[in-house]
């Protein structure tokens, strides 16, 4: 008589560990911001960030080398976000498109679901401003966006298929569109007409629409 075959050992669910770190990142993020926002950024002390989350300090470092990492770490992923939709977009679009449809899309699934509270578009924005006041996050900041400005160069001429070495047109779009981003997110101001994702997105679609007028346009007319 054949022997049958053995049961299959259990298997331990698939990236349990993973998704376990991943929720005490997002609660520390989460935690500092909550601080950040309603003691300010230089009152708030690594030690209380995780406290709030029932960990030790020694815990947060294994996530983050300093509370300015911790500070920056949303906009961060949402800047690799962006990139990852611009690299998604159909070939046919032009690369301003492309990029006006990945920013639209980056906005809008980060409102979802968080009309209020620190994952929302409103804390969002709240933490641009106070990087923006906050000269050592500032500088942080702005090297990332240097570095992400780079891959956003890489990714347009990948599309085009174009060497940006001896064609400009991929550095001078994303300058262009990184400085009227810019120019959106300072413009908001909490008690606006349109909040959430969508007023975000209308902001920015009257920056984006000016673009071309306010380079080549006749201002006097």
């Amino acid at each position: 008589m054949a022997a049958q075959p053995a049961s299959p050992a259990p298997v331990q669910e698939p990236g349990l560990r993973a998704r376990k770190k991943q929720r005490t990142r997002d609660a520390l993020i989460e935690a500092a911001h909550r601080l950040f926002l309603g003691q300010g950024f230089a009152r708030t002390t690594v030690d209380e960030i995780a406290g709030a989350v029932d960990v030790s300090q020694r815990t947060f470092f294994r996530y983050f080398a300093n509370k300015d990492e911790v500070a920056l770490a949303v906009l961060a992923e949402a800047e690799d976000h962006f990139i990852e939709l611009l690299r998604a977009r159909p070939a046919e679009e032009t690369p301003f498109q492309a990029m006006r449809a990945a920013i639209v899309g980056s906005w809008r699934e980060r409102g979802a679901g968080h009309d209020t509270g620190p994952g929302s578009v409103t804390a969002a924005l709240e933490l641009i401003r106070m990087i923006e006041n906050t000269p050592t996050l500032l500088a942080a900041h702005l090297r990332r966006v240097t570095e992400q400005e780079q891959v956003v160069i890489r990714v347009l001429a990948e599309r085009e298929g174009v060497d940006p070495a001896g064609d400009l047109r991929p550095a001078v779009l994303a300058a262009a569109f990184g400085g009227v981003l810019r120019a959106a997110h300072l413009s908001w101001s909490a008690d606006q007409e349109e909040t959430g994702p969508e007023g975000m997105i209308a902001l920015i679609d009257r920056h984006l629409d000016l673009l071309a007028p306010a380079l080549v346009g006749d201002w006097r007319r």
